[in-house]
């Protein structure tokens, strides 16, 4: 039985114009993503393949085509209206965790629900709880930054992702600042978050390894797609 699609691409072009000069990083791209999917996006640099993925997360927005995730055509979106979109209904892992050095990982994760006026102390509690469950670090919560390894500190990253439970996560090189057995891990919970937790994961990679843990590889070559393949997620 196929699964629902989430994310509609219709002919994406995106052109960013200095002066005279025009590039043109995606050219009338289209794209399904199954609901639950994890998806690895590959490619060269100026491939598009991080354009795609800020498009997705609603940071910017195509020059033409559609996008849609459910049943909201997000490229007809205002910046204001993306904001608020964006709150709620994805999150963004980064490579570099960004995490503030002089929070908790607690009070890191809490971070995007204080812009939330609908949720009391106790119900934010209740959620960072929650995403710390998830991600392991139950026992890590009033540790800062400084006091974790870099596997665990991209664990807080994905935990302050997830807090909000939105049904969109976007990774960028998660697995880029760690070591093999901390991208392993990470990538392993990134499955998990999929395949028990009903998350539609994009991820942006150079690692053949760490595509090979998502459900999908697409391929990306001067704004297109090129090549398509299964990943080694069950």
């Amino acid at each position: 039985m196929n699964k629902e699609v989430f994310i509609r691409c219709r002919h994406l072009t995106k052109i960013y114009r200095k002066g005279s000069i025009e590039v043109v990083p995606l050219q009338e791209l289209s794209l399904d993503v199954p609901k639950g999917e994890f998806l690895a996006l590959m490619g060269p640099s100026g491939s598009g393949k991080t354009t795609l993925l800020n498009l997705i997360a609603g940071i910017d927005r195509p020059s033409s085509g559609e996008l849609w995730i459910g049943d909201r055509e997000i490229s007809g979106m205002t910046r204001g209206q993306l904001t608020r979109w964006r709150a709620t209904e994805c999150g963004y892992i980064f490579q570099l965790y960004h995490l503030v050095p002089i929070l908790s990982a607690y009070e890191n994760i809490e971070l995007p629900l204080l812009l939330r006026k609908d949720l009391s102390k106790a119900e934010r509690r209740r959620k960072i709880d929650a995403a710390l469950d998830i991600v392991g670090l139950s026992d890590r919560g009033d540790h800062r930054p400084s006091e974790l390894s870099g596997g665990q500190e991209q664990r807080v990253a994905i935990a302050r992702a997830l807090v909000g439970d939105p049904a969109l996560l976007v990774a960028d090189e998660p697995t880029g600042d760690l070591d093999r057995e901390s991208a392993d891990s990470i990538l392993s919970l990134l499955q998990d978050l999929s395949g028990d937790h009903g998350k539609t994961i994009v991820m942006v990679t150079h690692d053949a390894k760490a595509a090979a843990a998502a459900s999908r590889t697409l391929h990306l070559e001067k704004g297109q797609l090129v090549e398509s393949m299964e990943g080694g997620a069950s």
